[in-house]
């Protein structure tokens, strides 16, 4: 006798999960009296469906009643069966939180999109939801590394623990990047746990990145006021300076603010060259006020009266 769900049954317990586009998975989400046998025997025996309408796989898993005699059976509740220690399950959330939350955000604002596009048209189509590994972003290894490689052991237990998820269905690893795997969608309950962590974790994590921007654009606020401040009294500085060595005294008011706005007026690492021009202009210009003492004519000797003359040319003839 043909029994389609014991046969759905015996596939999701050896091979783990399934594609939604297979025959038998779309014949069992889309019959509802298939559905509900397939939910009656895995009841009976402690388990049930795992299946989202997002997610591209469908799994079995322990049913909500049964979780305290799989899990609370040892002295420490188990978060798990497959044998995972701490650091891989916090590993594991982490990367649920970067690839699935993401994804789901994006289907969801597409449906809606989609949604409000179909009240618009008449005769609309129906869409599928997009399931694939177009919507979902890899996460590059190194990345990883960087950003939770203190908090979660170190490079290498953190690769030793990509390598169990990646055995147990939850990643694929191509090319120092890590892919969402068929059970990753599957392995934590969207509806209980994201808001627990979008409104826990992440919102601290929001909330300090948002904390430190703030930071760093008050500091460099404060930097760029003190580089002008600095910039103006250098440039006051050497205007001070090189008026001394032009020989113009410090309350030649006029000559010395003419060469300050000068040097401010030219961009800073052109001072040094402007400034001695500004001086030298401003230092001609006090020159042609002042009359130079070599450019007055020479003082002329007594002239000698005729008299002298006669008596000194009688003295010369005796």
């Amino acid at each position: 006798m043909n029994d389609p769900i014991a046969s759905l049954i015996a596939r999701l317990l050896a091979e783990r999960w399934l594609s939604r586009d297979d025959t038998a998975v779309r014949e069992l989400l889309t019959d509802a009296e298939l559905r509900n046998d397939l939910d009656r025997r895995l009841a009976s025996v402690g388990m049930r469906l795992l299946e989202h309408p997002y997610a591209a796989h469908i799994a079995v898993g322990i049913a909500r009643p049964q979780e305290s005699a799989v899990f609370g059976s040892a002295k420490a509740w188990s978060s798990t069966n497959l044998q995972l220690d701490r650091d891989a399950i916090a590993l594991l959330v982490v990367l649920w939180a970067l690839l699935v939350l993401p994804k789901r955000q994006r289907q969801i604002a597409r449906q809606k999109a989609d949604r409000d596009q179909d009240q618009e048209q008449m005769f609309a189509e129906l869409k599928p939801v997009p399931v694939g590994a177009e919507v979902v972003e890899p996460i590059n290894e190194r990345t990883l590394m960087a950003d939770f490689g203190e908090k979660l052991g170190g490079k290498t237990r953190i690769q030793f623990n990509l390598g169990s998820l990646a055995r147990q269905g939850f990643i694929v690893r191509r090319k120092e990047r890590i892919h969402e795997g068929p059970m990753l969608d599957l392995a934590f309950d969207y509806e209980r746990i994201a808001g627990r962590v979008m409104d826990g974790a992440l919102s601290f994590v929001v909330a300090e990145a948002r904390q430190h921007a703030l930071e760093m654009a008050e500091r460099e606020a404060a930097d760029a006021l003190l580089e002008s401040e600095s910039e103006r009294a250098t440039a006051a500085e050497l205007a001070d300076a090189a008026l001394a060595a032009a020989g113009l005294q410090a309350d030649d008011y006029d000559a010395f603010q003419a060469a300050i706005e000068a040097v401010e007026s030219v961009h800073a690492p052109d001072q040094t060259e402007a400034l001695p021009e500004a001086v030298a202009a401003q230092a001609d210009s006090v020159g042609e006020q002042a009359p130079d003492a070599a450019d007055e004519p020479a003082a002329q000797d007594d002239p000698v009266p005729p008299e002298d003359m006669k008596h000194e040319e009688a003295a010369a003839d005796v």
